[in-house]
């Protein structure tokens, strides 16, 4: 892994020199979080329940530090997978790119906000998404459907707002775990208060990693050697009676080996990249079989990733008057990406710059108001050694500029009934740069209007309705097929317009001491949606669909405390895309899906047991078509994605006040598809050789054990 920068280290040591965090008037948080719907805290169930909502008027769910600790998610991706309307999808047995999906749209669809605001670039929710690291995490929000929130209009898909941890309190913790295939992480947590309650401060740091998997023996892994490192200060200072300011600065490093595996193939990643000549093999495989051991060189199978972001935001709030609340936030991202795919080298550099002021305004009993003004300021560089030479490749290199305006009313007739009318109005300039891309491609203003409505049928029936419009510029490789460059064919890119959607969602809900019940209905329909295709000359071509591509999903989820101590959730969920969706599709989505948990909790004991049954899929209408055997079309692997489950329990034991230990096992019986007899490798009608014929879980079973201490 690469060292800290200096500049990062000077600033985290010099932080514990300002003294510790807190409290600025919860009233104007609360302010400033009930107009975003995505940061109120809502104590009115029990969190660990299906069917959590929070009590906002969009349909928000809620992961709090409770339910992350009981699924034992080091990361995000691990955090909020299979939650109701979230699917993390594995699109590649190599690199084990994770992409997010809300509502059945697509990874890219998705934003990530952190403590309300954009941290991350348009790149970084391809690689280093399982690096953003759970520890210190207060809870974790998710808002589906377009315009789901007023600040990420291109979250079309729905936001993921990651919430830091404040200091309340002196404190600090620490946990230890170590588990098979290697499995490491050590995660520790401190927190400080000065002694007049106006400054805290946070330091969070995780490390985790975890080997390679290969389940057939054929000395190629179907699960990468992951590590990672996150190093967070957060700074909260009360600067007056009416005033706050907060800082928070993030290191997060991520390395990811995929291929030959180590000590076996080949010694160390460095050997396998170094051992480059482009020589390629006669054979890769013994008898050309992808099943069967591996014997070409090790560089034809790799694939590394290595990635180091830093993020930084500062933000003010200040109560102007009684009735009026501003903010002024500005945050960086910097994401940097030095990779190897095979034999094609790829690095990227993307920095972005967001600027956001907010006001908070409450005109009377019935109406509360959001207004602001915010801007966004991305530039991309990318390069590759390896395809200077090729006539036919053209850079996803980019800038990437928006302003916009917002306004929101919330209005309030009766208690019973609540309306939200927002509109945004945007800037938009995309522009590839490189020499062949003439002009700039996208420059327009988009208009993203916003309607949320809750209902209160009576104290425990609740109805929510949501419709918007957002928009997204589709400007990178990656959002397509990662590691898709070729070192003969080249690459093109033909974007010219924005990707512009409509969503709309119901979800019924009803909550009462014991039961928590919520049905959901959401449909979203993207015009200009980016797909992959290919050019006369059979060069891959990144352009958009014709036709409108949509998808509807639908969901329900039950929450039961059948005892003081025992509760169980269940969660029954259907995706149903269509025909254009599926055709832009690398790896084919989850389309149904049922969840099954229970937590059984007295003393000092706490069991956690989940299932997640997983449907069948018909792999052809997401263009399917390989072969375990080159050349061989009496080899053709599987067109039926079978249906499958996998199951994790988790026990835990709080040994005294201040120690507590756990055990646990990860997809108890090792189903994955390569177990079922499928490895994820093939070749295709042409004889090319590629790594991601991808339908089931690619993890098999893993067993872990910690301790963690709390002072």
């Amino acid at each position: 892994m690469k060292s800290l920068s200096p500049l990062y280290l000077s600033i985290a040591a010099s932080l514990p020199l300002a003294a510790p965090t807190l409290s600025f008037a919860e009233a104007l948080e609360k302010a400033e979080q009930e107009t975003e719907v995505i940061e109120v805290r809502s104590l009115r169930q029990k969190l660990d329940q299906a069917g959590r909502l929070k009590d906002v008027i969009q349909q928000t769910e809620v992961l709090d530090a409770l339910t992350i600790e009981n699924k034992n998610a080091l990361s995000l991706t691990a955090a909020i997978n299979n939650e109701p309307g979230v699917n993390v999808s594995n699109e590649c047995s190599m690199c084990g790119v994770k992409r997010i999906m809300l509502n059945g749209m697509k990874g890219e669809h998705t934003t990530i906000l952190v403590d309300g605001l954009p941290t991350h670039t348009l790149i970084s929710g391809f690689y280093a998404v399982d690096a953003i690291a759970t520890t210190g995490v207060d809870r974790i929000e998710v808002a589906r459907g377009a315009g789901a929130s007023l600040i990420a209009p291109e979250a079309i898909g729905g936001t993921v707002n990651i919430i830091t941890k404040e200091a309340y309190e002196n404190g600090a913790s620490f946990d230890f775990a170590k588990g098979s295939h290697d499995f490491t992480a050590m995660k520790g947590m401190a927190t400080g208060v000065s002694t007049d309650g106006k400054t805290g401060i946070t330091f969070i740091g995780q490390y985790d990693k975890q080997d390679q998997e290969d389940h057939d023996d054929n000395g190629v892994s179907e699960a990468p050697f992951i590590e990672n490192l996150s190093l967070t200060t957060f700074l909260t200072q009360d600067v007056s009676d009416n005033s706050n300011v907060q800082l928070r600065l993030s290191k997060v490093q991520s390395e990811i080996f995929g291929g030959p595996m180590l000590g076996e193939v080949v010694n160390s990643v460095g050997a396998a990249i170094a051992g480059y000549d482009g020589d390629a093999s006669e054979q890769l495989f013994a008898g050309d079989d992808v099943r069967e051991t591996f014997i070409g060189k090790p560089w034809e199978t790799t694939e590394w990733i290595n990635t180091s972001r830093d993020e930084a935001y500062v933000k003010f709030l200040s109560e102007l008057s009684d009735f009026t609340v501003a903010e002024f936030a500005l945050s960086y991202a910097n994401h940097l990406q030095d990779s190897f795919y095979e034999g094609i080298d790829y690095q990227a550099e993307d920095t972005m710059y967001y600027l956001r002021a907010k006001f908070d305004m409450e005109l009377s009993d019935n109406h509360f108001i959001t207004f602001g003004v915010d801007s966004r300021h991305e530039k991309m560089r990318s390069s590759t050694y390896a395809l200077e030479a090729v006539e036919a490749y053209q850079s996803d290199a980019f800038d990437y500029d928006t302003m916009g305006i917002f306004f929101q009313d919330t209005w309030t007739p009766i208690d019973e009934f609540e309306v939200a009318v927002a509109m945004r109005v945007d800037q938009v300039v995309a522009d590839f740069v490189d020499p062949e891309k003439a002009g700039t491609e996208i420059d327009e203003t988009f208009f993203a209007p916003r309607l949320d409505v809750r209902y209160f049928h009576t104290e425990q029936l609740t109805s929510r309705f949501s419709t918007g419009r957002g928009y997204r510029a589709p400007l990178s490789f990656f959002e397509t097929d990662h590691g898709i460059l070729d070192a003969e064919l080249g690459y093109q890119i033909a974007i010219d317009s924005l990707e512009e959607s409509v969503s709309a969602s119901y979800s019924l809900s009803y909550d009462s001491q014991a039961l928590a019940i919520t049905a959901s209905l959401a449909h979203s329909a993207v015009d200009n949606l980016a797909s992959l295709e290919e050019n006369n000359e059979g060069v891959p071509l990144l352009t958009q669909l014709d036709e409108t591509a949509s998808v509807t999903t639908y969901d329900i989820t039950v929450g039961y405390n059948i005892t003081e101590s025992f509760t169980v959730n269940i969660g029954l969920e259907k995706f149903a895309y269509d025909d254009a969706f599926k055709s832009s599709y690398a790896i084919a989505p989850v389309e149904e899906r049922a969840s099954l948990e229970f937590q059984y909790e007295k003393d000092n004991l706490k069991v956690f047991w989940s299932t997640v049954f997983f449907g069948e899929k018909d792999l052809a209408e997401y263009g399917y078509e390989g072969y375990n055997i080159k050349n061989d079309p009496t080899s053709i692997k599987t067109l039926t994605g079978k249906a499958f489950s996998t199951s994790d329990i988790k026990v835990q034991y709080q040994l005294t006040e201040h120690t507590k230990l756990y055990a646990g096992v990860s997809n108890v019986f090792e189903a994955t598809q390569i177990d079922g007899g499928d490895t994820p490798l093939f070749y295709d009608a042409d004889g090319g050789y590629d790594v991601a014929y991808i339908y089931g879980a690619l993890h098999g079973r893993e067993m872990y054990a910690g301790i963690e201490v709390k002072l």
